[in-house]
């Protein structure tokens, strides 16, 4: 529930001040409202089950990724720099919430495989993401009023929920192959 809210937030922010950090942790926070329904659904089922559904959020785990690239190319081509205050308060909310999550959900990421592994994942990501979020707001306002800050920002969120999609792939596969 932390993450839908903080997605409207987070989108809205984005949208106003045109940032595509914001905009791609803010798609993240969709993304892991709906890979955490799907994993409260799916503990229950057998392992061989949770080890597909582990499969599949690899999935949902890349949209981020893509919609952040559609976002910054549009932003490369139309630069301008997004307001570094809002940027950083933002950006320090989003790591409130995603630090709380991934508190939460760090003593069960070895529980029941990749499912709780993907979700521990998902928020660690979202916190070392809003770290760089507020650097980039610190860095527009302070030394380099530019667009680059945010944009390699937005950018390097989309590798990391890349690689997360890849290594949840990897051990849901495992899993899968120890469990047929």
């Amino acid at each position: 529930m932390l993450n839908l809210a903080y997605f409207s937030v987070e989108f809205a922010v984005a949208r106003k001040i045109g940032s595509v950090s914001l905009f791609a942790d803010s798609v993240d926070f969709l993304e892991d409202a709906s890979v955490n329904l799907l994993i409260l659904l799916a503990l229950g089922w057998t392992a061989r089950a949770r080890a597909r559904v582990g499969m599949l959020l690899a999935v949902p785990l890349l949209v981020p990724a893509f919609a952040t690239l559609a976002t910054a190319w549009t932003k490369f081509t139309h630069p301008a720099a997004p307001n570094p205050l809002s940027l950083s308060v933002t950006g320090l909310g989003a790591l409130g919430i995603n630090l709380s999550c991934a508190f939460m959900l760090a003593r069960h990421r070895h529980h029941r495989g990749s499912l709780t592994q993907a979700a521990f994942l998902s928020a660690r990501n979202d916190a070392i993401a809003n770290l760089a979020i507020i650097a980039a707001g610190l860095v527009t306002a302070l030394l380099w009023h530019s667009v680059w800050p945010d944009l390699v920002v937005g950018l390097a969120i989309a590798l990391l929920n890349a690689d997360a999609a890849r290594e949840v792939w990897t051990a849901a596969r495992a899993e899968h192959k120890a469990n047929a």
